[in-house]
């Protein structure tokens, strides 16, 4: 891929001198999830020590590995040549695109695929890109990475809620640190295929609980596509929370249709309205067990997260400090 770095530059204008950013590098991120496989294409405009980060485009396939994965515990053969073309596009857009750099991942079901580490390599032999598969903890951390810490307020607790096709990742922050962090096989395809055990509901409930402190207000912060997509059905002014008894209303009107009727009447994606009932059952829970009254939804994900960690990367090299702006 091209990297070309681009130097600060001073402009001068009748108002004085203004930094123009080294900046506007482009970066591109490649998600492989259990339920579709996502290109971020994202631009970022560095000034002194703020970062403004932009999308420019997002393409997504709806390759549902999971589907294979936790019922034969591999990637057919005809998802594995779907998955492959995609990346073989991909690498296109991303020769067209010019990004000064990208990164690609994969998640719960690539690496609980048999087959998952062997596919990669076909990845890489056939398009090109590098594919690393990563587990449940370093899949929160590179969401992490999008600096949400920064946006909490200090006198709240909040637990991060990302709920995926395979896997649901669980981070409480505490007074704006991290106090526990962990990812569960518990997600909206294994629900659909009804994989997921009872046992494994009670330990998160569990887990969710434990890590409760007490004299401290718990807000949750939710992403995910299904989150993304509660948010926009809730109404709600962005930067607004939904609330819980928001939530639980968009749950029951879902629920009263049918998955035709979901499709047909609410317009969701057919691969959406499949899931999306499991995902609100799984945000609804959560906040239950954890006397939450409000989700905040920033709308942002794993992709995000790389464009972030690939950032943080170059600026090291500058030996500036990040801030989201």
């Amino acid at each position: 891929m091209p990297k070309s770095k681009k130097k600060f530059q001073i402009r001068k204008r009748k108002t004085g001198t203004l930094w123009i950013p080294d900046s506007e590098q482009r970066y591109a991120a490649i998600d492989i999830g259990s339920n579709g496989v996502r290109l971020l294409l994202s631009r970022v405009i560095t000034s002194g020590a703020f970062c403004t980060y932009t999308k420019e485009s997002l393409v997504r396939m709806p390759i549902r590995l999971g589907a294979d994965v936790f019922t034969d515990q591999r990637i057919s053969n005809a998802k594995a040549d779907q998955l492959v073309s995609t990346m073989i596009a991909f690498k296109y857009l991303l020769e067209a695109y010019e990004p000064f750099d990208y990164r690609a991942c994969a998640t719960s079901a690539m690496r609980e695929a048999t087959n998952g580490r062997k596919l990669a390599e076909r990845i890489r032999q056939e398009s090109g890109l590098d594919l690393n598969v990563i587990g449940g903890g370093e899949e929160a951390e590179m969401i992490f990475a999008s600096h949400v810490a920064e946006t909490l307020d200090p006198e709240c607790g909040y637990l991060y809620i990302d709920v995926g096709g395979g896997s649901t990742e669980l981070t409480f922050f505490i007074n704006g640190t991290k106090t526990a962090s962990r990812s569960f096989p518990v997600g909206t395809v294994r629900m659909l295929n009804g994989q997921v055990k009872p046992a494994m509901w009670s330990e998160m409930q569990h887990w969710v609980k434990e890590n409760l402190t007490e004299n401290s207000t718990l807000n949750a912060i939710g992403s995910g596509g299904n989150m993304n997509k509660l948010f926009r059905m809730a109404g709600i002014e962005t930067g607004k929370p939904v609330s819980y008894a928001q939530l639980i209303k968009i749950d029951e009107l879902l629920n009263s249709y049918d998955l035709e009727e979901r499709i047909r009447i609410l317009h969701l994606r057919p691969d959406r309205a499949d899931v999306i009932t499991q995902a609100s059952e799984i945000f609804t829970s959560i906040m239950k067990w954890g006397h939450i009254d409000n989700i905040y939804v920033p709308q942002f994900g794993l992709a995000d997260g790389l464009v972030h960690v690939m950032h943080d990367a170059y600026l090291s090299t500058l030996g500036k400090v990040n801030k989201k702006d």
